[in-house]
This record gives structure tokens, C-alpha cells and sequence, in this order.
């Protein structure tokens, strides 16, 4: 992800100061490619930028971000926002007491499928919503943190939170999940949820997300009825998701979506987020938002392990 970013801002004309990651081999490899300073250490990086972007491991993010706003930095923090919400309330507080801004890169909201979706569901167009269902799903991460739940939160905290916050975008606060996980195997990667959300309004979300299929595969799909229309749309039509890796090349770590678009989705999400911070603009995506979104996730995912509804509201 911080390659994503990182050609992004280039794209973008924003000057890119240096990167400090703790793997060195892959930090220079990093800062070649983009041509800034590959730093000594990540008090070196805040001390010489206005803005810190943190594409790190979910695990560190309450460490990298509370240190930047002590530091008097504008933080950018790719999702989840944490792995567990005491750990993003600190993250939040912190921001708080900085006077400086935290957003968190929740890129789904900026993809334009789903804006435009999104825009006629909250704009009355198909009358009051009744049912919306989403599904993201892949291939396994590969081997590493992400496929240790206590480090990324497993599938449901680190895949399919992008859905869950859509669906809350939409709907407004869940009362109630109910989740049933097929049987994941012990690398911690293979696994396969399915989540109904139950909402004040009596609007329900069914929200499918899966890390259990063959490498380089990438799919997604949104359906949203209400009483007076429906808007779907399939990652399989007009053509499947690009992946951001050639069909000859062994598949990367974790998959990024591109959809064929005109313009590439993180590169809207970080305009965004950096015009947001130079005009003192709202973001699309609030802390709380993010807060939100996490602990509809763990609620998901403790449903799926108790096999029982919980309650969320």
C-alpha cells in the first residue's frame, strides 16, 4: 500500500520527503523507486514532513500515529484504524489534543461505482431503502502478519470492513449482526464470512467477504433496493477487477482492486484527504467514522465465532 500511495503523490505533484521502513533491504528498494531519502529512523521521517502517511501493519498503528500528532503532524492512516477500539479512541485523542487532523484511507467510499450508488440511495432516488448486499472477496494473504488475526484482525477487520462502513454510509448504525464463518483453516487466511446487519430503520444488509480463493482473483458486487428502485453493479461486468500485478507475475501479498477506471480510486481518495488538510475541509471519512466501522467489524467477526447475534446498538 505505501507503493500505492507513494505513486499517487507523485502522480499528484506532491513532493515526497522520505520513507523509514525497519526492513532496510526493502526501504532502499522504496526509495529508489521513488526517488526521495530513505531515512534512519521514523522520528527522522516526522521531523522533516507536514504530512505523515502511515502505510504500516495494522498492529503499530496506535504507536506510528500517536507519535506523529505529539510530534504536531497531519496524519494520513491507511484502514482499519486500529485492532481494537480502545486502541482507536487513543489514536483519536491523541489527534484531539494535537489540534492536528486524522484521515483514515477508506478508499472504498471513493470508488466511483460505489459513490454513484451511493449518491442515488442517500439522494431518495430508489425510495426508502430495504435491503443492500455487498461482497468483496479474493484470494489469501500471503504469508506474513496479515495472516495472523491478533496482528491484522483477520478477514473480517482487515477485508471486509470496507463494506461494512458502505453499509453503515448508507443505513446508518446496525442494531444487531449475525454472522456464520465456513470452516477456516489453521494458516489463518482461509476464511469465508457472511454477515447480516439488522438496522433501526428495518433495513437489512447482507454483506459476503471471503479470503479463500485461487491467486490473482478479485471480485465485488453491490445491490441496494429500495421501495422505489434498484442500483446493482457487478466487478464482473462490464469486465472483472484488474489486479495490481501482471497475469504472469506471482500474486503480491494482499490484492488491490482497480476496477478499469478513469481515475484510480486512491488517487481520489488522497486528493481528497490533501485538499481536505491545506482548505481545512471535511473529510468524507471521519475518525468516528472509522471508529465505527471497526467496531462493526469485531462485532462481525465475534458473531461469527460464538455463532450468536450481538448486539451493536
Amino acid at each position: 500500500m505505501g507503493r500505492v500511495h507513494a505513486g499517487v503523490y507523485r502522480n499528484l505533484g506532491v513532493e515526497l520527503v522520505g520513507a523509514y521502513d525497519p526492513d532496510q533491504e526493502r526501504l532502499g528498494a522504496f526509495a529508489a523507486e521513488f526517488s526521495l531519502a530513505a531515512l534512519d529512523s521514523y522520528e527522522e521521517l516526522i521531523e522533516g514532513v507536514d504530512v505523515v502517511d502511515i502505510c504500516a501493519p495494522t498492529y503499530v498503528h496506535e504507536q506510528l500515529a500517536v507519535q506523529a500528532f505529539a510530534a504536531g503532524k497531519d496524519v494520513i492512516l491507511e484502514k482499519p484504524i486500529a485492532l481494537t477500539p480502545e486502541s482507536a479512541r487513543r489514536i483519536i485523542d491523541a489527534e484531539q489534543r494535537s489540534g492536528r487532523r486524522l484521515f483514515v484511507a477508506m478508499v472504498v467510499r471513493f470508488f466511483p461505482q460505489y459513490r454513484s450508488a451511493a449518491d442515488l440511495a442517500r439522494g431518495d432516488k430508489l425510495g426508502g431503502l430495504g435491503v443492500v448486499r455487498l461482497k468483496r472477496v479474493l484470494f489469501p494473504p500471503g504469508p506474513g502478519w496479515y495472516r495472523d488475526p491478533e496482528k491484522s484482525g483477520g478477514m473480517p477487520v482487515d477485508l471486509m470492513i470496507h463494506d461494512l462502513d458502505y453499509a453503515r454510509w448508507l443505513l446508518g448504525e446496525p442494531v444487531r449482526v449475525f454472522a456464520r464463518r465456513s470452516p477456516r483453516l489453521e494458516d489463518g487466511a482461509h476464511e469465508h464470512v457472511q454477515a447480516v446487519l439488522e438496522f433501526a430503520s428495518g433495513a437489512i444488509a447482507h454483506v459476503e467477504g471471503g479470503w479463500a480463493y485461487p491467486p490473482g482473483y478479485f471480485r465485488t458486487s453491490l445491490d441496494i433496493a429500495g421501495d422505489r428502485g434498484l442500483v446493482e453493479w457487478s466487478s464482473d461486468a462490464p469486465q472483472p477487477v484488474e489486479t495490481l500485478f501482471p497475469k504472469d507475475a506471482p500474486a503480491p501479498a494482499v490484492g488491490l482492486p482497480l476496477a478499469g477506471l478513469e481515475e484510480n480510486p486512491y488517487e481520489t481518495e488522497l486528493r481528497h484527504a490533501l485538499l481536505a488538510l491545506e482548505l481545512g475541509g471535511p473529510f468524507d471519512v471521519t475518525p468516528a467514522d472509522a471508529l465505527a466501522a471497526l467496531e462493526l467489524a469485531l462485532a462481525v467477526r465475534e458473531s461469527a465465532d460464538t455463532g450468536r447475534v450481538v448486539e451493536v446498538a
